[in-house]
């Protein structure tokens, strides 16, 4: 029997699935998670062989104390994955360390880790990116700024999230970004206006797409946070093959094995000089892991299967051993936010949405900031029929 670690199972909440998945397909599923054991839902309980309590998954010392004594009791480790952008680079620090025998390495995470890095396989891709620098003084800001015009934007060039991400306006607000202790390298890139897309899905050992998906992002995390207003998002599982066929030169590129994907572009809304015309596909940045949140179960309502038996089928077999359905959705998530009044109850959206609604949940706190606090999902035969149930859910009371 194949070991597979898997480092938080308990957050987000939904990964208790994977693990559900993995036994199935006949994996030793070892847990170790910043919750105390009584705190794990039954589902998670019940398919975990066995489970390591730890104080804090950033104790590096006692994750690794963790990992040392499941390879001592159960042999060899196959497989290390937490799935977490977080936990990335310290994932590929333990397979290291304990020699597991699949999944990335250290040497291998600054072109997934950097977003500076992680244009040159973008562009090796044939796909443009947006015109950059890395920060450093606020003069060769200043020349960059001359090229490009403002606004740009400036975020980390290592992070998670959109909490350190800021749009630069004007001078003043400039001297404001300079003025402020920074402890990361933050990178600068033009404005660009635009839909945020995405190219979802888990590919075999070759790099090779095995189940892809396109998400649509009309509203940024980044304007959800700082503007504070409700966020939505679809997924879809057919779409068109220009889209799909750039995703797989992408993934390519990077150079991944039996991973999930989550890999951001903008759709330019206005023509960019220098740049690109408004329709014009503009990469963002990659995440190698499943998207954020409860989104995996948005992707299995989008494919009418189960996102979580698909990765571990790919991860056991290398391949999809069943078929998937025909029959493919329009996937939403919409939410809302406690501070808001909103005309509708859930009562009120069930009934008018009686075919359609499937999940009604609460965003765990540390992403209820960049996604919301309640979400609804909801899953329909055209694009239309879903922004009519986003606007329904979204109804103020004025």
């Amino acid at each position: 029997m194949k070991n597979f670690i898997f480092i938080s199972p308990n957050f987000p909440t939904v990964y208790y699935k994977f693990i559900i998945a993995l036994k199935n397909k006949g994996f030793n599923v070892l847990g170790i998670g910043d919750g105390p054991y009584y705190s794990l839902l039954d589902e998670l309980k019940q398919n975990i062989t066995e489970y390591y309590y730890v104080q804090s998954l950033s104790n590096f010392e006692s994750v690794k104390e963790a990992v040392r004594f499941f390879k001592e009791k159960y042999g060899e480790i196959e497989y290390l994955e937490s799935n977490n952008e977080f936990w990335l680079m310290q994932d590929a620090k333990l397979r290291e360390i304990f020699d597991v025998k699949y999944g990335l390495r250290p040497n291998e995470m600054e072109h997934i880790k950097y977003k500076s890095k992680m244009k040159e396989c973008f562009i090796n891709a044939g796909v443009k990116v947006a015109r950059y620098i890395l920060v450093d003084n606020i003069e060769n800001a200043k020349k960059f700024i001359k090229e490009v015009g403002y606004p740009v934007f400036v975020k980390p060039d290592m992070g998670v999230g959109a909490n350190e991400s800021y749009s630069i306006n004007n001078e003043d607000e400039l001297i404001q970004f300079f003025n402020k202790d920074k402890d990361t390298q933050y990178i600068m890139e033009e404005f660009l206006q635009g839909e945020i897309v995405s190219f979802d899905g888990i590919c075999d050992d070759s790099s090779e797409v095995i189940i892809s998906f396109n998400e649509h992002f009309p509203i940024s995390n980044a304007d959800v946070v700082n503007l504070d207003i409700d966020d939505y998002y679809y997924a879809l599982s057919k779409f068109d093959d220009e889209f799909l066929n750039m995703g797989k030169r992408v993934v390519k590129s990077f150079n991944i094995h039996k991973r999930c994907f989550h890999i951001e572009f903008f759709k330019l809304t206005q023509d960019r000089p220098g740049l690109a015309n408004k329709g014009e596909i503009i990469a963002l940045e990659v995440n190698m892991r499943p998207p954020g949140g409860n989104t995996p179960d948005l992707l299995s309502l989008a494919l009418n299967s189960s996102f979580y038996d698909c990765y571990a089928e790919i991860i056991a077999n290398n391949k999809l051993d069943f078929e998937l359905p025909d029959k493919k959705y329009v996937a939403i998530s919409v939410a809302r936010k406690d501070r808001f009044n909103y005309k509708y109850t859930l009562e009120d959206i069930i009934n008018n949405f009686r075919s359609n609604f499937v999940e009604h949940g609460r965003y765990n706190k540390e992403i209820a900031l960049a996604m919301g606090d309640e979400y609804f999902f909801g899953k329909f035969e055209n694009i239309d029929d879903a922004i009519n149930f986003k606007n329904f859910i979204q109804t103020k009371i004025n």
